[in-house]
């Protein structure tokens, strides 16, 4: 399956997030307002997943 913004419709890139989301959740952390903000990119069609991906790490990785 592609996640590509060009392969994939609003709403599914919305139960991707939701999906991502409840995988972070369930290890008991919350996605930060910074992951929250990029991921609505991603589903507003503004961001690659992969590009959203490659922020979240770089912020993890300044901290």
């Amino acid at each position: 399956m592609s996640f590509l913004i060009k392969d994939t419709t609003k709403e599914e890139r919305k139960k991707i997030v939701k999906n991502a989301f409840g995988l972070t959740i369930s290890s008991n952390e919350m996605p930060s307002k910074e992951v929250i903000v990029l991921t609505k990119k991603y589903i507003n069609g503004e961001m690659e997943l992969e590009d959203v991906q490659k922020k979240v790490i770089e912020m993890y990785r300044k901290r």
